[in-house]
C-alpha cells in the first residue's frame, strides 16, 4: 500500500490540485489608502481581517521567551495594524457605517489598571503596549505609578477645620469636665478648711499662751509669724494694684480747659453775632464798630 507521501506526488492528484488552484479567484490585496474603497460592506471586512491579525499577534506576544527583539517588532507590528484599523474604522463612519471607536479596548497595566495610552502627538491612537512587552527594560517604569507628594496644607486649611471646639467651648455639653472638676474642687475645698482649722488652733494656742504668760511653743510662734507675714505681703500687693488701677484711670490734660463760666460767656457771645448778622445791616455793624473804637472797648 502506497503511502500518503507517494499518493500526493502522483500525477492524478498534482492535476487535481491544479485545477481547484485554477479555479480560485486571485487573492485580492488590501487597498493601500482607506479612503480608496467605496462599498461598506467591503470596508468592514477589511476591519475585521485587521483584527484577526492582531488577535493572532497580541496571543504570540504573550510569550516572554522570544526575546526583547522579537518582543519590540511584533508590538510595533500590532500598532501598525491598529493605526490602519482605526484608519478604517473613520472610512465606515464616513460610508455610513457605525462608530466602531467607541467601544475601543483600554490599555491596562501590569496589575491590570486601565493608563492612559502614551500619545505625545495627539493623533491617532497612540502607541500601545502589549503581552510580554510591557516588562521590557524602559517600559516597565511607564506604567510605575510616582509616589504621591503629600500636599501642604495652606494657612486656610488649617483654619478652614477649626471651629467652637477647638476653642473649648463645647467642653462643658460632655460632662467629663463637669466629674473632673467635681472631684477636683471637692478635694480644694477639704483640704482649705483643714488648712483653716489647722491655722485656727494655732492662734487660739498663741492667744492663751499670751494671756497666760506661758511661753509657746517654738514650731507654733513660727507659723503664726509666718502666717501674719503672709497677710502683710497679700495687703501690700493688694494695695499695689490698686494704685496701679488708680493710676491707670487717671486722666491727664496737658492743655488748658475753660471752665463754665467761660463757656457759657463764649455762647452768648455766638448767639449775639448770629442775631446781628441776621437783623442789622451793615452800615449799622460800621457804626457800632467805630462806637466801640472811640470808647476803647475791645468787647
Amino acid at each position: 500500500m502506497a503511502r500518503n507521501e507517494e499518493k500526493a506526488q502522483s500525477m492524478l492528484n498534482r492535476f487535481i490540485a491544479l485545477k481547484a488552484e485554477e479555479k480560485k479567484k486571485p487573492k485580492e490585496q488590501r487597498p493601500y489608502l482607506a479612503s480608496e474603497c467605496r462599498d461598506l460592506a467591503e470596508a468592514d471586512k477589511q476591519r475585521q481581517q485587521i483584527m484577526r491579525e492582531i488577535g493572532r499577534k497580541v496571543a504570540e506576544i504573550q510569550n516572554e521567551g522570544l526575546g526583547e527583539h522579537r518582543l519590540r517588532d511584533l508590538n510595533d507590528e500590532i500598532n501598525k495594524l491598529i493605526r490602519k484599523k482605526s484608519h478604517w474604522e473613520r472610512r465606515i463612519v464616513e460610508l455610513g457605517g457605525p462608530n466602531y471607536t467607541k467601544h475601543s479596548a483600554k490599555m491596562t497595566d501590569l496589575d491590570g489598571n486601565i493608563v492612559d495610552v502614551p500619545n505625545p502627538g495627539r493623533r491617532g491612537p497612540g502607541y500601545r503596549y502589549f503581552g510580554a512587552a510591557k516588562k521590557l527594560p524602559g517600559v516597565r517604569e511607564l506604567f510605575e505609578k510616582p509616589p504621591e507628594l503629600r500636599k501642604r496644607r495652606t494657612r486656610y486649611d488649617i483654619y478652614k477645620r477649626i471651629d467652637a471646639s477647638y476653642y473649648g467651648y463645647r467642653d462643658d455639653e460632655d460632662g467629663v469636665l463637669e466629674r473632673v472638676e467635681g472631684l477636683a474642687k471637692v478635694k480644694m475645698r477639704v483640704e482649705a478648711e483643714e488648712e483653716w482649722r489647722r491655722m485656727e488652733e494655732i492662734r487660739r494656742e498663741a492667744k492663751k499662751a499670751v494671756k497666760s504668760g506661758e511661753v509657746a511653743s517654738v514650731g507654733v510662734l513660727k507659723d503664726l509669724l509666718f502666717e501674719e507675714e503672709e497677710d502683710v505681703v497679700e495687703e501690700e500687693r493688694r494695695e499695689m494694684e490698686r494704685e496701679k488701677i488708680e493710676k491707670e484711670r487717671e486722666f491727664v490734660v496737658h492743655v488748658p480747659l475753660p471752665d463754665e463760666k467761660e463757656i457759657e460767656k463764649m455762647v452768648v457771645e455766638r448767639k449775639k453775632m448770629e442775631l446781628l448778622k441776621k437783623y442789622a445791616t451793615e452800615g449799622l455793624v460800621e457804626e457800632q464798630n467805630e462806637a466801640k473804637a472811640l470808647l476803647n472797648i475791645h468787647r
